[in-house]
């Protein structure tokens, strides 16, 4: 097969695979690895020379770790230092070690056992970070602890990619050869570190007012490319001498330009990269072997899970913060696959090894997008099956007449912002463990559970409570809570939120005090300022706004809908709309009174009859109508539709 026609496999199988997986929102590395084994020699057989294409991938190897360089920041990791110092090193030597012991009581060479304990240690950088960007959880509490943990190793996958050539070597004790090694990487980083801090912010400069696009991304792939150059032709990785570039470039200010220059060449020798690690991996192995491969990478995901949290705790972090924090940094990642590479093309591993490697972590990525997803669940399920308290702010005995809030969003803290004004005291109830730990810390009283829970409302006091607030919007959910409540104390008094108008009366009818459709208030609030400003009396519009809301929001009930028309309301019934219907030509109505029409039968309401210029508000039966006359019509649109038919329909 020619290269042109196998590039186009490649390229083409590539394209097709990772667009699936971004569908079933899966990690596209997977695909990537997918398409590697597909086209590889375990799969249809396209690729038989492994050796050019490894080639050609260590080059995705060098621009990943000067993108990590550029992105690596001296400040993130001293502000993140107790973690990063101290959780880091201790989750990544006792996660490798354990590996590695297992490995050889199993009767693996010792130097195997430590590359796979050291592969096995690295969680994915790419994936957790990408869903916490994606989730906007980077800020969090347990954003912030992953993040510190995936900058050391990080450190400890750059430290193994120096170090690992040199136990490779048949010369000597490989240990003094590590050491040297070590030493030689020393020094290069400071004559890097003086290059970058005197030469390369002025080539930089020089390349930046040739005005040219193509001349400073030439630069930057020329930088990358030179100090990876430098280091193999010392005797050392090609990715520490790219790391250590992107590292020094990562302190200028062209920094952010450099990384998007490279990103494109980045990402698509990445992906051959890990195409050619998928050739690695042969499915008959993971057939023949899925006894083995399963359990080791359940038991992988729990020790490192369980290991994280214990020493999260250990710092002092909260129960809730670390459990999710060991759920999303469970899995292996693709520094593992690299490291694994690595030691293929250096003979300590061999490719059926390497396979398990590589499939045991395959495993694992492939379960983290739902881990991430349901780790809040998870960690409030683990604590109460091993029945660890949750820790919220205690509530007393003595807390008497307060308010309790179901939900604790932006809805909710401003209420409890103005009713803390008038000195009356709060109790939340929310699910979310990073706004429960944000609010407790500024000591504010809230309970982490599910406010639908009868002993959830017994924690929160609701037997002495004086007023209760369900600040979401979810009508089921609401009903729920306030059955619950009633039949704890039936005389409780319930305001609820809501977003429409589309499920007041059930809301009435579940025992809601009063009911507040934002959306409807807000058209309130508007009308009082537009009245207020045309100079009506104060008093009228005060009164205005409470015989509107003793109407329940009646005058408000619909509007007319232009082009776009929502077929659904937020409760899931169908939308109900304003629909004016003109008596013209020869209408069937013409004569007849209201309650003749057959209107009665339908789901419709008539709102008004417009006549002469004047409007008739709620008709009776006995108008009769006349030609010319304006029907309001109210409803779902179906039944506005029949309405229609049967004024004008012959």
């Amino acid at each position: 097969m020619s290269n042109l026609a196998l590039i186009v496999l490649m390229l083409g199988a590539a394209v097709a695979l990772v667009t699936l997986f971004r569908r079933l929102h899966l990690p596209a590395i997977l695909a990537y690895l997918l398409a590697g084994v597909a086209v590889g020699p375990f799969g249809f057989g396209w690729v038989e020379d492994l050796d050019s294409i490894h080639h050609l991938a260590e080059f995705g190897i060098v621009f990943l770790l000067f993108s990590l360089g550029l992105e690596f920041s001296i400040p993130q990791l001293m502000s993140l230092r107790r973690i990063v110092f101290g959780a880091g090193p201790l989750q990544v030597l006792l996660t490798a070690g354990a590996v590695a012991f297992v490995m050889y009581l199993a009767g693996f060479k010792l130097e195997t056992c430590l590359i796979a304990g050291g592969a096995l240690s690295l969680s994915s950088t790419a994936i957790v970070i990408r869903e916490l960007i994606t989730r906007g959880e980077v800020n969090t509490t347990y954003g912030r602890s992953a993040t510190g943990l995936l900058l050391f190793q990080d450190l400890a996958a750059v430290l193994m990619l120096v170090l690992l050539p040199a136990l490779a070597t048949s010369e000597g004790n490989p240990w003094e050869a590590a050491g040297e090694t070590l030493l030689q990487s020393v020094l290069l980083f400071a004559g890097i570190f003086i290059a970058g801090k005197w030469m390369l912010p002025k080539l930089l400069e020089e390349t930046g007012r040739t005005r040219s696009d193509e001349v400073f991304v030439m630069m930057a792939l020329l930088l990358a490319l030179v100090a990876a150059w430098v280091t193999h032709a010392l005797g050392l990785s090609m990715a520490l001498g790219a790391f250590l570039a992107g590292m020094m470039l990562g302190e200028s200010h062209y920094r952010h330009q450099i990384e998007s220059d490279i990103r494109p060449f980045r990402d698509l020798l990445l992906g051959l990269f890990f195409m050619s690690v998928g050739m690695l991996i042969d499915p008959d192995l993971f057939i023949e072997k899925w006894y083995w491969i399963v359990p080791a990478a359940i038991a992988l995901l729990i020790f490192k899970s369980l290991l994280t949290t214990t020493l999260l705790k250990i710092l002092g972090g909260r129960t809730d913060t670390s459990m999710r924090t060991g759920i999303v940094l469970a899995q292996s990642g693709e520094f593992g696959f690299v490291l694994v590479t690595l030691a293929v093309n250096l003979g300590i591993f061999s490719p059926d090894r390497a396979g398990l490697i590589v499939a045991i972590t395959v495993v694992t990525m492939a379960v983290t997008p739902a881990l991430m997803s349901n780790s809040a669940k998870l960690a409030q399920r683990i604590q109460r099956r091993l029945e660890i308290p949750a820790e919220n702010v205690a509530i007393s005995d003595d807390t008497n007449g307060h308010v309790i809030l179901c939900g604790y969003g932006r809805v909710g803290q401003n209420l409890s912002r103005y009713l803390n004004r008038f000195r009356i005291e709060t109790v939340a109830i929310d699910a979310d463990l990073v706004r429960i730990q944000e609010s407790s810390q500024a000591g504010e009283k809230i309970l982490f559970g599910d406010a639908s829970r009868k002993d959830m409302l017994e924690r929160a006091g609701i037997r002495r409570a004086s007023l209760v607030v369900i600040t979401f919007d979810d009508s089921r959910t609401a009903e729920k809570i306030m059955h619950l409540m009633h039949s704890i104390k039936p005389d409780i008094r319930v305001l609820v939120r809501t977003r429409d108008d589309s499920n007041l009366e059930s809301l009435f009818e579940a025992g809601a005090t009063e009911v507040v459709p934002e959306v409807l208030e807000a058209s309130l609030m508007l009308i009082a300022h537009a009245l207020l400003l045309l100079d009506v009396p104060l008093g009228k519009v005060l009164a205005t706004l409470r015989q509107s809301r003793r109407d329940r929001y009646k005058l408000l009930h619909g509007y007319y809908h232009g082009d776009s028309f929502p077929s659904m309301d937020s409760a899931g019934n169908a939308y109900r709309l304003l629909h004016a219907v003109t008596l013209s030509g020869q209408p069937r109505c013409e004569g007849k009174a209201l309650s003749e029409t057959g209107l009665g039968k339908l789901d419709v309401e008539v709102r008004a009859v417009r006549r002469g210029g004047k409007n008739i508000q709620d008709p009776d039966g006995d108008l009769t109508l006349a030609l010319g006359d304006v029907i309001i019509l109210y409803g779902p649109l179906d039944a506005v539709e029949a309405g229609e038919e049967l004024l004008l329909g012959g």
